[in-house]
């Protein structure tokens, strides 16, 4: 049996989180972040489902996620995964963005997965550098050239509400979910407010965002408890505060999305960096 490694820091003169899971066998369910993931395997072959699109990825491809791009993968082969990522959070990349271009916006990348992608060296030792507390600028400079390739090669600006053909009755319910998610809310009410008979909102919604309401709620739950452990709140009252009915659940869910459990996370708030050291 393979041994699991996770660690995760924050850089604080990039204000990046860089991930790193090592022996990893278990299946990520469908889920987003509220932040740009760029991340790359180093051993493992996957499954991965991104906005309703299926690839088969494997040791040296480059995966992009947008935030809000709704993504899944599961285990193939008998090789544990190993995955190193950063997470931008969306004004660091939207000042990034203006560095490169002369003009702050939110780039959206396409595609999401990049077979073999001769980027995955310089990110290797970017985030080596994140991860070992380098503190020179080689490692402010190494993020430039890896944003600034990715940027003239693969994003378009956001884009725009108008320029979306978005369903405005799927689009409340969104904004409902993301106003309330901290109280018990009934399916009855999401009819309600898309107007719709709950068997047609499931399948409408599920269609257009590529994840169920449910699970939409649960992420954005999910988001809302990180930034309440990068302040210190305990994971009792996290959970407590996100909407979540045990702790327990919250746990395990959080550790199903993040790969680390809620107490591991908000640690490297404090200690700058973690690895596993249990619940």
């Amino acid at each position: 049996m393979s041994i699991e490694n996770r660690m995760i820091c924050f850089d604080t003169q990039l204000h990046i989180e860089a991930y790193f899971l090592q022996g990893i066998v278990q299946d990520f369910p469908n889920h987003f972040h509220e932040e740009y993931v760029i991340g790359f395997l180093e051993s493992g072959l996957r499954q991965l489902r991104c906005n309703n699109r299926e690839y088969l990825v494997q040791a040296g491809d480059l995966l992009v996620f947008n935030p809000r791009d709704t993504h899944a993968c599961t285990q193939v082969s008998e090789v544990p995964l190993d995955w190193r990522c950063l997470n931008i959070r969306p004004e660091v990349m939207s000042q990034m963005a203006g560095e490169i271009t002369g003009r702050e916006y939110l780039p959206y990348f396409q595609p999401n997965v990049l077979l073999q992608s001769e980027h995955t060296a310089v990110l290797c030792e970017l985030h080596d550098r994140i991860a070992q507390g380098d503190a020179s600028f080689r490692k402010e400079e190494l993020f430039f050239f890896l944003m600034e390739q990715l940027i003239h090669t693969y994003a378009e600006p956001s884009i725009s509400p108008e320029e979306q053909a978005f369903d405005g009755a799927i689009e409340a319910v969104c904004a409902y979910l993301e106003e309330h998610y901290a109280e018990t809310i009934a399916l009855n009410e999401l009819a309600a407010i898309a107007n719709r008979s709950k068997y047609h909102l499931l399948r409408t919604f599920t269609r257009q965002k590529g994840i169920s309401p449910y699970r939409y709620l649960e992420t954005v739950r999910i988001g809302k408890a990180k930034k309440l452990l990068e302040e210190g709140t305990s994971p009792a009252e996290a959970a407590f505060r996100t909407g979540f009915s045990d702790q327990s659940h919250f746990t395990n869910f959080f550790k199903t999305l993040i790969g680390l459990t809620p107490r591991q996370y908000g640690n490297i708030f404090l200690k700058g960096s973690i690895k596993d050291e249990g619940n």
